[in-house]
């Protein structure tokens, strides 16, 4: 009889510590689209946000709460009452939820930050576990710098809040200072010295100022935690945090050294991935680990040689087994609609049929200018043109001269609730020309904070992807557009940042 094997909690914080991290801002819609995501890949625990911090943060941990029905779905909060309150409403609708309260308990946190000694300290943790286990069963302490910490006192902290009804105490490397040896020492010492920690289960928060973020979560494992905070991408405030994808197919692909399994559906890792990069505006490193553009990619004629022969002499993983989506042709323009929708499918993606519908006629459009369609293309116009927002505008045509040393004009067409409207304008050059007519007839003024365009496929008649980042009204969102055309693509990513302000005004009914 084998024994099975000890299972590794997945606790993401892509909606929570990842959006710290700056320009990665999301709205309460995207919130939810990535929650969904996360629910379908198998992630244990989503921590939604910190509700007390604002009133958009509060919204979209309600709305993740009350959708999300597999996944526990967790508030962070600071050990004050009214942290705990906030948090404890926001969870309301959730059918698991977590409260997840911490503490500092570095010396250089108590002296500089709280300006409290340390029993004092001892008393607030306990206290706001004991209030927070009044609200939800679930709690979770974090002593905040934790791989700084007085070790005596931090086992002396996490005996106490586990008697106070903790049941899980996490290991946070606040500031990314730790290395592999180190941290995975603590994590041992821990289990060796704080006699209660059977009642607890372990969690580690690595940060990756050092670049060991994985390396320290891994270790960490090895040693007895059984859970890991991560984010998708490894994103998060400075250089971010340990990533849940490289995390997790370490654990999957080197279970020989670890010995675990995590609940992880790993196909569905580079769809979650292309989701939260799409809505941060954080462009996927091409040789980033599980998910970069080149991850499965051979260039060296003897890697492609070996890799004919055999896979795995330079494949340690297979493509499929991340939901890796190559280059290969799928479609054209003689393709019809059904093997479109299969083609989607494939792809892990499900639209409504009006999506389908608007997905198809884009896909038409495209193909008569693109002679080959790829499975990247197919993602990028299915995830410009089904958007989680309103349309208020759409893009009927556009017209462009431009010459050199002498100011570009464009004409551009727009259309809502079924009336068309006409404007031209010039510019510093055909961008700002496009974006300044766009303004006159939407009638709402943007400071464009940052602008990147990338091929979607190879080739001269590649897709081209444009993202941007937009101040409006006091609002910064970012948007995309994809076309074959890149003033094409540049108009569309700016009409969809106009209509992404203007949802918000309005607000989607949940």
């Amino acid at each position: 009889m084998t024994m099975e094997k000890d299972r590794v909690l997945i606790f993401d914080t892509t909606l929570r510590d990842g959006e710290q991290a700056p320009g990665a801002s999301m709205n309460k819609q995207e919130k939810l689209e990535i929650a969904f995501a996360l629910e379908r890949l198998g992630v244990d625990i989503i921590e939604a946000g910190f509700p007390v911090i604002s009133k958009g943060d509060f919204d979209a941990v309600r709305a993740v709460a009350k959708h999300i029905k597999e996944s526990t779905v967790c508030g962070l909060a600071r050990c004050i009452k009214k942290d705990i309150d906030a948090a404890n409403e926001a969870l309301k609708g959730a059918k698991k939820k977590r409260i997840h309260v911490f503490l500092a308990t570095s010396k250089i946190h108590m002296q500089y930050k709280l300006k409290k000694p340390p029993e004092e300290i001892l008393r607030m943790a306990v206290d706001s576990v004991k209030y927070a286990k009044t609200k939800v069963s679930d709690i979770e302490f974090s002593p905040e710098d934790a791989s700084r910490s007085e070790r005596g006192f931090l086992f002396k902290i996490l005996e106490e809040v586990i008697k106070a009804g903790a049941g899980t105490v996490n290991i946070p490397d606040t500031v990314g200072y730790s290395i592999p040896a180190e941290f995975g020492k603590l994590i041992a010492d821990i289990k060796n010295n704080v006699p209660n920690i059977n009642r607890a289960i372990i969690s580690v928060h690595c940060h990756d100022d050092l670049g060991v973020g994985v390396a320290n979560s891994l270790e960490a494992v090895r040693q007895g935690a059984r859970q890991v905070e991560c984010t998708v991408n490894g994103i998060g405030e400075r250089a971010g945090n340990a990533s849940m994808e490289e995390i997790v197919m370490a654990i999957k692909t080197r279970s020989d050294i670890y010995g675990c399994t995590t609940g992880i559906k790993t196909q569905e890792i580079c769809r979650v991935s292309r989701l939260v990069s799409k809505y941060t505006g954080f462009v996927v490193s091409p040789n980033k680990a599980i998910v970069g553009g080149n991850a499965f990619r051979h260039e060296a004629g003897i890697h492609q040689d070996g890799i004919l022969k055999e896979r795995s002499t330079y494949e340690i993983m297979r493509p499929e087994d991340v939901g890796f989506v190559g280059t290969g042709l799928v479609l054209g323009k003689h393709s019809g609609r059904h093997a479109f929708k299969d083609r989607l499918k494939s792809l892990g993606i499900e639209l409504k049929e009006d999506e389908v519908d608007r997905a198809f006629d884009r896909f038409k459009n495209v193909a008569d200018k693109k002679k080959h369609v790829f499975d990247e293309d197919l993602i990028a116009l299915v995830e410009d043109e089904v958007k989680v927002f309103q349309k208020t505008w759409h893009l009927v045509s556009m017209s462009a001269q431009s010459r050199t040393n002498v100011a570009p004009h464009v004409e551009v067409v727009l259309k809502s609730k079924g009336k068309e409207y006409r404007k031209a304008s010039t510019g510093d050059g055909i961008v700002d020309a496009c974006y300044k007519a766009i303004e006159g007839i939407a009638k709402i003024k943007g400071e464009l904070l940052d602008y990147t365009i990338h091929s979607v496929t190879h080739g001269k008649d590649a897709l081209g992807e444009v993202t941007v980042k937009v101040k409006m009204k006091d609002k910064s969102v970012i948007a995309h557009g994809a076309s074959t055309d890149i003033l094409e693509a540049s108009a569309k990513a700016y009409i969809n940042a106009i209509n992404k302000v203007l949802s918000q005004q309005t607000g989607p009914k949940y």
